[in-house]
């Protein structure tokens, strides 16, 4: 039960330092959060996007010369 208690206290202490904060601070990190994420089609599978993109940009270089 004290892991519970334990528990709510420190989400209880995250909010209040988040709500603690200056709301153009609290959106400026938010918009660094969302920067700093890469995108959706490699978050979901990886280097294969990539890896695909990459070769067809080879391919299509090779076709046009």
């Amino acid at each position: 039960m004290s892991s519970f208690n334990d528990y709510v206290k420190f989400v209880t202490q995250q909010f209040v330092t988040y709500v603690d904060r200056p709301k153009e601070e609290r959106l400026a990190m938010k918009k660094q959060k969302k920067e700093s994420k890469q995108p959706l089609q490699y978050q979901m599978f990886g280097m294969i996007p990539l890896a695909l993109s990459m070769i067809i940009k080879r391919n299509r270089k090779k076709r046009e010369k």
